[in-house]
């Protein structure tokens, strides 16, 4: 087992305090937005086995076996298959959506046809992966998830009393749910930048004055409000208003499957993901929107947010998720109670979000204290002791 060196992603959209809070370092001033654990090519974990700090990335590399384990490697190749991280937001991200494997797989080739570069801006597709991705709240964390069915929807813009809304207001009514929705979108998305500015202009006021107003979508309207003061004139700020707004408690959870629209808008939480690095925005962004590409990847199906909550199986807090390339648990230990065996055939990859505990192998101790982590290699069995909140994150073999 191995404690892990890990970056922090400095992104405009990031906390100052929220990052700095859990690693208990002094802030700098500067957005810190992610903390990464893994072994992703754009900032590997570094790890000490013996002759100073080397990448994880690395140490796999030259023994993916050992350290990933047959089933592992049979399985996903020889790399980790997950991304851990805890994510800060202080502001939105941008509106977007993920391939699944055969839409990554078909994107990937046709831009490799194309001899577009990996790292041009317009580049959709960097690699050939899917990119599922959970997140777990450690504070209240605002987000968007999925699309309203289209009668709410219908019934929220129309209650912003916009004039240049009402045609997409006619359209939800009219046309059904899955027609409706990509015709709207597709509307939003192409609609000239100028009039779209205006809308938008005119949304946000209504929504701010909404947001003091009691009502079924009264949080909605506030988070929109607050979505059009960070981007202001962003045709993606209508297009957030056709998602579900969901607010998590601590230890509520949102899994993020291929086509699902979203945007993380505030708080802290711990993320988990299959190692990629596909995006296609919709909005709320100066990046890249391949509008063509993003309506080929998009799932037209309205879909309640689906709050997970742990599920006690085999003495862990377990986040049920449909896809095999990562794992994520939850232990919240009290001091003085029977330690917690950890055993895997696949990698394992720990990380104490509050108070202290530690991990034992036999005579080797590693202990750790909020905000650390550590890499625990396949097929080693530690325990777990002390007092503190751990997340666990591992592969599905």
């Amino acid at each position: 087992m191995d404690r892990l060196a890990n970056t922090v992603r400095p992104y405009a959209w990031g906390s100052t305090t929220a990052i700095p809070e859990l690693l208990r370092t002094e802030p700098t001033g500067e957005p810190q937005a992610e903390l990464w654990m893994g072994a992703h090519p754009g900032a590997p974990s570094r790890i000490d086995r013996g002759g100073g700090l080397v990448a994880l990335s690395d140490v796999i590399e030259a023994d993916p076996v050992g350290e990933l384990g047959q089933a592992t490697v049979d399985r996903f190749g020889p790399r980790l298959p997950f991304l851990l991280k805890v994510l800060a937001a202080a502001s939105p991200l941008s509106l977007q959506v993920h391939p699944d494997l055969a839409q990554a797989g078909t994107g990937f080739a046709a831009e490799e046809d194309r001899g577009v570069p990996n790292d041009a801006p317009h580049r959709n597709y960097k690699d050939t992966n899917h990119k599922p991705e959970l997140i777990c709240a450690l504070t209240p964390f605002d987000g968007l998830c999925g699309f309203r069915h289209e009668a709410e929807a219908a019934e929220l813009l129309a209650g912003l009393e916009v004039d240049s809304l009402k045609p997409y207001v006619d359209i939800l009514h009219a046309r059904p749910e899955s027609d409706a929705l990509r015709e709207v979108l597709t509307a939003v998305l192409t609609a000239d930048r100028s009039a779209m500015a205006e809308t938008v202009e005119h949304a946000a006021t209504a929504a701010e004055r909404l947001a003091d107003v009691p009502g079924p979508h009264q949080d909605a309207y506030a988070a929109y409000a607050s979505i059009a003061r960070h981007y202001p004139g962003d045709p993606g700020v209508i297009a957030a208003m056709l998602l579900n707004y969901v607010r998590l408690q601590p230890g509520e959870a949102l899994f993020l499957g291929a086509g699902v629209p979203h945007a993380y808008l505030n708080g802290l939480g711990v993320e988990i993901m299959a190692n990629s690095d596909n995006v296609l925005r919709c909005g709320l962004t100066p990046k890249h929107v391949d509008v063509p590409e993003l309506l080929r990847i998009v799932r037209f199906e309205p879909t309640a947010p689906g709050v997970l909550r742990p599920e006690a199986v085999a003495g862990e807090e377990r986040y049920e998720t449909p896809i095999d390339e990562f794992r994520l648990s939850r232990y919240v230990l009290a001091e003085g109670t029977k330690p917690v065996r950890l055993g895997a055939a696949a990698p394992q990859v720990l990380l104490c979000t509050a108070g202290a505990a530690v991990l034992s192998r036999g005579a080797e101790e590693l202990r750790l204290v909020q905000g650390e982590s550590a890499f625990v290699p396949a097929g080693e069995t530690i325990t777990l002791f002390g007092g503190g909140t751990f997340f666990r994150a591992t592969v599905a073999v």
